[in-house]
């Protein structure tokens, strides 16, 4: 595999507006973000954006920023349009497609998502952690996972994705981190076909990947990471940065 990591970021967030530019231990939110992606070490990394702003914040970081049209309605098809003017002969065989809101991810958790393309059945490559709560379980915008680990795996096969509660009956319930490695053709096929109708149900593009025929493997890992979706998300990641980072005040 040749693998290189494309960031989609816009600042045109509905729940939270700016929110890459958002400082967090007085820095914006998508440095911190790139730099989990570069530590992680997998291969290249670029930012597509369709906001100047944006581009102008990662300078400092020296990564490829790629300009990508505004009408763009996903963010895989912002992934999908900068591979092809970053990579247009086709060097790099598998895109990971790591959202831009993710500012404490494990680096390690992020070299995970390419476990499940080291075996050739599988498209598309994905993370799962443990529900640990009634609150995390019922709540609609934790995206579950019907899937099973055999004991001496950690890569499962995901079999359906839903914001209810699934599988039915007692055993473990996996939340399912949004954060992808595609083969190349598996990422084309996608972005070029119509939303499907469970899509458009559970307003889940991921969906769209399994009408197709496309497989999905997910890799388990211990934790769901802090993700920044809303002003109460946003207050809780600076307050644990500033406990990590000796107390900094965070606007």
């Amino acid at each position: 595999m040749k693998p290189i990591v494309i960031i989609p970021s816009r600042m045109a967030s509905t729940r939270l507006p700016g929110k890459p530019l958002a400082e967090i231990g007085g820095r914006p939110m998508i440095l911190r973000v790139v730099e989990r992606a570069l530590a992680a070490n997998i291969g290249p990394v670029a930012v597509a954006t369709p906001d100047a702003e944006i581009v102008e914040a990662v300078k400092v970081l020296g990564v490829t920023c790629i300009l990508t049209a505004p009408e763009l309605p996903s963010g895989s098809d912002r992934v999908h349009a900068a591979i092809n003017e970053l990579d247009p002969d086709g060097r790099h065989d598998v895109i990971v497609n790591f959202q831009g809101d993710l500012p404490l991810f494990v680096p390690d958790d992020l070299r995970r998502v390419l476990r499940p393309l080291e075996d050739p059945q599988f498209d598309i490559g994905t993370l799962a952690a443990p529900v640990t709560s009634a609150q995390e379980r019922d709540a609609t915008s934790v995206v579950k996972i019907a899937c099973d680990f055999m004991p001496d795996q950690d890569v499962a096969r995901s079999l359906y994705f839903s914001r209810a509660v699934l599988p039915w009956g007692e055993g473990p319930l996996w939340h399912h981190i949004g954060v992808y490695a595609w083969r190349r053709q598996a990422l084309a096929r996608f972005v070029n076909a119509p939303q499907s109708p469970l899509e458009r149900r559970e307003s889940l593009e991921q969906l769209r990947a399994l009408d197709l025929g496309l497989t999905i493997g997910c890799t388990r890992i211990e934790a769901a990471p802090h993700g920044v979706d809303t002003p109460h998300d946003l207050a809780r990641v600076r307050a644990i940065v500033a406990q990590r980072e000796g107390n900094v005040r965070c606007p």
